[in-house]
């Protein structure tokens, strides 16, 4: 047995086929995707949620809380659902990152 996180960041250029990872310490499993928008986090979590029995899902600090409340809902539930931010000065150096890089909602 072990927690099984996912692990869903945000990138404008990002193929959710190609751009994805694991790693495994036997009693922690972390599966790491990189989607282009909402509607493909939302497919991977459901994907990956019941294939890979994942406790957690960790989203990256581009998810809004409203995008937060749509993947929980859309996993009925079933799973925690949890953002990975900072303080107030670390969410903004943080945002104005993804700015300069071009992601849509920073």
């Amino acid at each position: 047995m072990s927690f099984n996180v996912l692990f869903i960041a945000h990138a404008p250029d990002a193929d959710k086929h190609k751009h994805r990872s694991e790693i495994d310490t036997g009693k922690y499993h972390l599966l790491s995707v990189v989607v282009r928008n909402q509607t493909e986090a939302i497919d991977i979590a459901r994907e990956i949620v019941d294939d890979q029995n994942i406790d957690t899902v960790l989203l990256c600090p581009g998810f809004t809380h409203s995008d937060v409340a749509e993947i929980y809902n859309a996993l009925g539930g079933r799973v925690g659902v949890a953002v990975a931010r900072g303080d107030g000065p670390s969410n903004k150096i943080s945002a104005q990152a993804r700015k300069r890089e071009g992601y849509a909602r920073s």
